[in-house]
């Protein structure tokens, strides 16, 4: 059996068996995750992360840790985007705090699978297409330079054409049922509102990784790493979101941040054929950047921010 069949069976081994326990054992019944429990869980996952980062490290070398590492930091600085996206969703639909880990467990999971095939459709483009990294970092430098004028995210379902789909194929149920994605009503199968809800995330994040995925690409192009180091940042998402969504309007300057990472790594894809900027240089640039923005929206306060109970509602 190939090295690296057995390196993806075995990584892909310990993921589903961590979403298992996850869902399983901790989460067997639904209840409103605690601030405590979600920082509990998200310490779980970032040190796991930096455990495998250390294997890959001692396996594999110092600079495929250092690209697993810089990835990792900027997937996960991109993700936070997701988390203000989460909370708008959350707040539109109304859906109970109780139900919102298993949204967000299922939307993960998706999450993932629609990244393994955005990774090696990825690579496979920019090894048969070379001119394709001009293709992806002129799209970085414009995700980033339109993120620093977003004002205020909105979100709009009706809008969504999968989301149209979804309700031509499914009929929809008006009020939730629990924690069920689908109920049998009158032997017709019948989507629940919490369903939708999950078509919206799945469809958000399909965004989202369109964004992130060229990113990290512009690190390496090392399936293996790109992928280990998108999934890390993706399964910590969840217990970050109920972590820190409370608290998340209070970081005001955060998007700019996030978008002088975009451009800086959109620049140094352009610049890739001409001039390699070194790993180190581009995992600095992310923590000062990251650390900047959050310590400035400490510093100076958003004057009149946006109170939750003020969130869109649908």
């Amino acid at each position: 059996m190939d090295h690296s069949l057995i390196l993806w069976s075995l990584f892909n081994l310990f993921i589903v068996a961590m979403l298992l326990v996850d869902l399983a054992v901790f989460h067997k019944k639904e209840h409103e995750e605690s601030i405590t429990e979600a920082l509990v869980w998200t310490g779980v996952w970032i040190t796991l992360a930096v455990i495998f980062g250390a294997g890959v490290y001692y396996f594999m070398g110092s600079k495929t840790a250092l690209d697993y590492f810089t990835g990792y930091l900027i997937e996960k600085s991109l993700s936070v985007d997701n988390i203000f996206v989460f909370l708008l969703v959350f707040s539109y639909f109304k859906v109970p705090s109780k139900f919102q880990h298993k949204v967000l467990f299922w939307g993960i999971f998706g999450a993932l699978v629609m990244r393994l095939i955005f990774i090696f459709t990825g690579v496979a483009l920019l090894e048969r297409f070379h001119w394709i990294i001009y293709v992806f970092g002129g799209f970085l430098i414009y995700t980033g330079i339109k993120l620093a004028f977003e004002k205020d995210k909105e979100v709009h379902p009706e809008r969504n054409p999968v989301l149209k789909l979804v309700r031509k194929i499914f009929p929809t149920t008006k009020s939730y049922y629990g924690a069920q994605f689908f109920i049998r009503r009158m032997g017709k199968l019948m989507a629940t509102p919490l369903f939708i809800v999950l078509i919206v995330i799945e469809t958000t994040d399909l965004v989202f990784a369109i964004d992130s995925i060229p990113a990290v690409l512009a690190i390496t192009r090392d399936q293996f790493v790109v992928y280990s180091s998108n999934a890390f940042a993706i399964l910590g998402l969840r217990a970050l979101y109920f972590a820190v969504s409370g608290i998340m309007q209070l970081f005001h300057y955060l998007h700019y941040g996030l978008s002088l990472i975009l451009i800086f790594v959109g620049i140094k894809m352009l610049l890739s054929e001409f001039y390699h900027i070194p790993t180190p240089y581009t995992l600095a640039f992310i923590g000062l950047t990251l650390t900047v923005s959050i310590v400035a929206s400490i510093m100076y306060p958003q004057e009149n921010p946006l109170p939750k109970e003020e969130l869109p509602e649908k």
